[in-house]
């Protein structure tokens, strides 16, 4: 009887966890004059962000945007934490239909962690990000919740990550910036055209 009662409740178990209606990851691609990124963004551990980012792929709003920062050792602004990314913008051109704010999902809620690879959103203080995001390079555990990366310790919203294209995001990592930029010495000179972001078709 304790048996079948334990089988019973492993079988509920799953399929709960499988259970229909819960938000897919969904791949996107992003294609810049460096190359393609694809990437896939988890709308079950973060599904306000995962959402609001695909609001911005599926309304066109990456299209002619940039990707105008690159975070290095060699031109970061900040020594007393540094952090490896780079960072995407929508087309400028649109700013102003942008959509409201969202609620910072932090890393201490979702359980993402800023790993080699990974999508950020960028923000100033909490529940302030919109369409900018980072792609991180290499561990980043500083952009995580309590980390010391942003100063209120609140960390980033992690929401996806990359699965291919690592070798562009490195590229792009490495081209060069100058000082006449939104971020100074970590403005990307030129900055890099992003031609299109769209969701990845099934089998495509």
């Amino acid at each position: 009887m304790i048996r079948t009662l334990a089988v019973a409740v492993v079988i509920a178990a799953g399929a709960v966890s499988q259970a229909p209606g819960r938000p897919p990851t969904t791949a996107v691609v992003f294609e810049t004059e460096k190359g393609t990124i694809d990437v896939e963004v988890d709308g079950v551990r973060a599904p306000t962000t995962a959402a609001n980012f695909l609001k911005y792929v599926d309304a066109g709003f990456y299209d002619g945007g940039t990707v105008n920062r690159s975070v290095r050792r060699d031109n970061t602004v900040r020594h007393d934490v540094e952090i490896h990314v780079i960072q995407f913008q929508i087309d400028a051109a649109r700013e102003r239909e942008a959509f409201p704010p969202i609620s910072l999902e932090r890393t201490s809620v979702t359980g993402l962690k800023h790993a080699d690879g990974t999508l950020s959103m960028a923000r100033n203080g909490p529940d302030t990000a919109t369409g900018s995001f980072s792609i991180v390079i290499g561990d980043q555990p500083s952009m995580d919740f309590g980390g010391r990366r942003n100063p209120d310790g609140q960390g980033f919203a992690a929401f996806g990550r990359v699965v291919r294209g690592m070798d562009v995001v490195r590229a792009i990592h490495a081209s060069p910036t100058g000082q006449a930029g939104p971020y100074g010495t970590e403005s990307l000179a030129p900055p890099i055209t992003i031609v299109k972001a769209s969701r990845r078709q099934p089998g495509a």
